[in-house]
């Protein structure tokens, strides 16, 4: 499954250095993981399944249509999750009203301040807030969400030691971009000596070519790429209800 996606990406030269090299070799799940689900808002996804060049009309940083067939995977995945007690853990973006923390978000995309519209510009337009995720896979009680300014899940934020007080060994990874904040997760996750799954089908970018190659140089190096369908797989053998997870509050 892994190869034919990003085959077409890589030349003769690259697929006989990823064979010839020793990297790729499938490192296993862990005994106690938490699913990731990074960055799944609507300022990346949009409001609804369309094409990408009319979404980013709107929401700048909108992968269009492909995240909205990665969603139900998610979807799928999540609720597996908490069928067994394992850790559903969300990240998104925060952003002050007066965008000053925007920071070096800025330097590189010349739509950084339209993309973090402030609460009146939103209600003006009737939208809502970017960083909200996707309401199709709204975070449960017990689930975690965890709040970042920079592409990595662990950049400046709780996730780490969340994962420790959970006592977590491992992550399924999903979201976006794969190869933006996906990846920026996955490699500090790999740093801290967490194994790491990143689910291919449940990862979406706007850019069709990144998305392959930076799935084929995880999976060389950092993680391994599999399907849903071997998460769901993995999460079958799971013992239910290992973790003393948040109870939560309704609403």
């Amino acid at each position: 499954m892994q190869s034919a996606l990003w085959d077409p990406f890589l030349t003769e030269r690259d697929q006989q250095v990823f064979s010839a090299s020793g990297f790729g070799a499938m490192a296993g799940f862990g005994k106690r993981p938490a699913f990731l689900v990074i960055d799944v808002s609507y300022g990346f996804c949009g409001q609804k399944p369309e094409p990408i060049l009319e979404s980013i009309k709107t929401w700048p940083n909108s992968c269009g249509e492909d995240a909205w067939v990665a969603i139900p995977i998610i979807d799928r995945v999540a609720k597996a999750c908490r069928a067994k007690g394992v850790p559903v853990i969300y990240t998104t973006g925060v952003v002050r009203s007066d965008k000053w923390d925007i920071g070096s978000w800025a330097w590189k995309n010349s739509r950084t301040d339209e993309a973090n519209k402030s609460q009146a510009e939103l209600r003006r337009a009737d939208l809502p807030d970017g960083n909200e995720i996707v309401g199709a896979i709204a975070p449960h009680p017990q689930d975690i969400v965890v709040y970042k300014q920079k592409p990595s899940g662990f950049f400046g934020t709780n996730l780490h030691s969340y994962l420790q007080l959970l006592g977590c060994d491992c992550v399924y990874v999903v979201g976006t971009t794969t190869s933006g904040c996906v990846r920026a997760t996955v490699i500090d996750a790999f740093s801290n000596n967490f194994r790491v799954a990143v689910v291919a089908d449940g990862c979406f970018d706007r850019v069709q070519a990144n998305h392959a190659v930076n799935l084929a140089d995880m999976h060389a190096r950092y993680a391994d790429v599999v399907g849903h369908e071997a998460v769901l797989a993995h999460i079958g053998t799971l013992a239910a209800n290992q973790f003393a997870l948040p109870k939560g509050s309704p609403g």
